[in-house]
């Protein structure tokens, strides 16, 4: 039988940006908090009461032993669907968080709705209330942080709100980090909730027992979050049921941060408050008032992402993109830049926090080039200004603007204390040359022009002068895959070398650069040459030109076939695929003899090589194999052992919007 996602390693909850991401890391929504990507508790907690009985529908077992029974749990693109049995009542708790990239203004909106239906079993009428809380977790990096909470009224909604009592706004950078500035925000609307801010024993436990609201107990704020030992917020809303109908209720959770990203000095509104226009209440009355416009649309991308896959690559396909759409939009923020053009910012998680990292951008590219590529020259906007800035005096491109959220330039600069002499061996300038000439020739396939290409020339020309020098024959240094260390003579990297040469040419002709396209265009066709005859070993081609009798993946070389490159024959992509046939382990395709671990991004590009949906479809089965069966209950870990399904590395990171990569067969001719 083909693979199915059985049971995701993580399920997305409330998901929007780095900071704001939070999961049900457990097979049932009962069985554990909920937690942020980093797996720090971001307690959700709800209850439904059905004819007197309490049964906890999501979170720990602490307040309330009694869980409903979780019937099933789906996935789809912008939607986490539960269902529920709850003595004589079906419950179904929807998590929607409309990101939809072609809307800019919805995908940036930093709402997700919370919708609740329940619908009685049997011919009588049910008496049913539901009750959410949420904890000052969701508004502060440390547990031992104070919070003040409040109660607003307009437009129609009630809104409770936590708010960080120092409020560090953009405190500093790192990886393993909260949010704690601006207003994290439960809210519904008026007449139809009831609530407010309570003790949490008491207010649980009052619930519990008589389906209403009490503020008994409620100390003066601020208090400190504690590990969810004191105060929260609380909602409830009337489900009772008649026989053959549907009572619903849906509830927002939001969070304001007001500012998002420091950028060169200067502090970054989020895209939807640029200009001040917009404050929450209006935003909550905004995603209340659009609500069944807006929840409409996020079904119909569903269906259609489901279809498109499907037709593609079979029904695993569409739930593994159904699995990592939220995943990988949510691992960045839409922010406003200077000129108030929308700037898009990746963060790099769980591996070191990077802000706009250039090969985590490469491999998400995917997804943007299928479905917006504006969000992707809002990603590589800021990489041209900070490298065509006097604080990047160097030949080769930057490796990311600093450490999220704090955009002021590479964290890992490493240069010796002449700024003429980078030491080379701790960057990565053949892999970041490589990437922005291979993205911008992605994107003006995408596009239908050249424009983009046009207005940062003389930046790739720069960049492609540098692989045309240093490119056949990388010397040590890294690659993207840096966690296996520096390495020489990196056969793929001068696969990469050479699709960004080569896509220079074919943008330089776009351009009516006539001699600088076919200059480059004939060393592209000299490196590709000398680079397989110097790597081919027997049927595999080799890690690295000094290394018989070594293989890797050269998922690099995909680009040659989607963008209609022509420099590496067809045969050879085949013999690729051929020779990977032959080391496939339970959980996918390792990266290369070193060791058994893989990138699953990289293992559908490498598949991808040729129109080869046989192997396509299996590596994807091996995908959805690690996600049922690793032991890591993480958001998709995307560096682990093929042979042991066991996380290496590397989780809730935007690189899975790779896995998009067949959407682009239509670029192909005839394809």
């Amino acid at each position: 039988m083909p693979e199915t996602l059985r049971r995701p390693p993580a399920v997305p909850l409330v998901t929007f940006d780095p900071h704001t991401s939070i999961w049900c890391c457990a097979d049932r929504l009962t069985d554990d908090w909920p937690r942020h990507w980093t797996g720090t508790k971001m307690a959700l907690y709800g209850v439904i009461r059905v004819d007197g009985v309490a049964y906890r529908f999501m979170g720990g077992p602490q307040w309330l032993e009694r869980a409903a029974r979780q019937i099933s749990c789906r996935v789809h693109a912008t939607r986490t669907e539960y269902v529920f049995r709850c003595g004589e009542v079906e419950l179904t708790v929807d998590f929607i968080t409309p990101l939809l990239a072609d809307d800019l203004d919805l995908l940036a909106r930093p709402v997700t709705y919370l919708r609740l239906r329940a619908r009685g079993l049997d011919s009588r009428p049910h008496e049913v209330a539901a009750y959410v809380d949420i904890t000052g977790e969701m508004a502060v990096n440390w547990p031992h942080e104070r919070v003040f909470w409040g109660e607003h009224r307009e437009g129609g909604i009630l809104a409770l709100s936590f708010r960080s009592e120092n409020q560090n706004i953009l405190a500093g950078p790192g990886d393993h980090r909260r949010i704690e500035w601006g207003t994290a925000l439960l809210a519904g609307r008026e007449g139809r909730v009831t609530g407010g801010a309570g003790d949490i024993n008491i207010c649980r436990d009052h619930f519990a027992r008589t389906g209403t609201f009490s503020a008994r107990g409620l100390r003066p704020a601020p208090r400190k979050v504690d590990y969810n030992q004191d105060t929260i917020l609380a909602l409830i809303c009337d489900l009772s049921t008649t026989p053959g109908d549907i009572a619903e209720e849906t509830l927002l959770v939001a969070y304001d941060d007001e500012w998002s990203i420091e950028y060169f000095g200067k502090h970054l509104r989020p895209w939807w408050r640029r200009g001040n226009n917009m404050e929450p209440m209006e935003l909550l009355a905004t995603a209340a008032r659009e609500q069944a416009e807006v929840l409409a649309r996020a079904e119909a991308f569903d269906a259609a992402l489901a279809t498109k896959a499907r037709d593609l690559a079979g029904e695993g396909y569409t739930e593994l993109l159904a699995l990592t759409w939220r995943h990988c939009i949510a691992a960045h923020k839409l922010a406003a830049g200077p000129d108030g053009r929308p700037l898009f910012f990746s963060k790099e998680n769980f591996s070191n926090g990077c802000i706009a990292t250039v090969d985590v951008t490469y491999p998400s590219a995917p997804l943007f080039l299928a479905f917006n590529p504006a969000l992707l020259r809002a990603m590589l906007d800021p990489l041209f200004e900070y490298c065509a800035s006097p604080a990047w005096p160097f030949p080769f491109a930057a490796h990311d603007l600093g450490t999220y959220p704090i955009a002021n330039g590479q964290t890992y600069r490493n240069f010796d204390k002449d700024p003429d002499q980078p030491i080379i061996e701790t960057q990565m300038p053949v892999e970041e040359c490589g990437n922005m000439l291979i993205l911008v020739g992605a994107l003006a396939r995408a596009e239908g022009n050249a424009d983009y290409a046009r207005e940062n020339w003389a930046l790739l020309t720069q960049w492609a002068d540098y692989l045309a020098e240093h490119g056949l024959d990388p010397g040590e240094q890294l690659c993207t895959d840096d966690f296996s260390g520096v390495l020489g003579h990196n056969v793929n990297l001068a696969v990469k070398a050479t699709m960004g040469l080569a896509c220079y040419a074919q943008l330089a002709a776009a351009l009516g650069h006539a001699e600088a396209a076919r200059a480059t265009r004939a060393t592209a066709e000299r490196f590709g040459a000398e680079l397989i005859k110097a790597a081919r070993d027997g049927q595999a081609t080799r890690l690295a030109y000094d290394q018989p009798g070594s293989w890797s993946i050269k998922y690099n070389m995909v680009w040659d076939r989607l963008l209609g490159l022509g420099i590496f024959p067809a045969e050879e992509r085949r013999r690729e695929l051929n020779f990977y046939r032959t080391q496939l382990n339970p959980y996918g395709l390792p990266l290369d003899n070193r060791a058994t671990i893989t990138k699953p991004e990289w293992m559908l590009w490498a598949a991808s090589l040729e129109n080869d949906p046989d192997l396509f479809a299996d590596c994807v089965e091996r995908i959805l194999r690690y996600a049922n069966d690793t032991p890591n209950r993480v958001p998709l870990a995307d560096l682990y052992g093929t042979d042991t399904g066991r996380m290496i590395a590397f989780q809730a990171r935007s690189v899975v919007g790779g896995f998009h990569i067949r959407l682009l067969e239509h670029w192909v001719e005839g394809g």
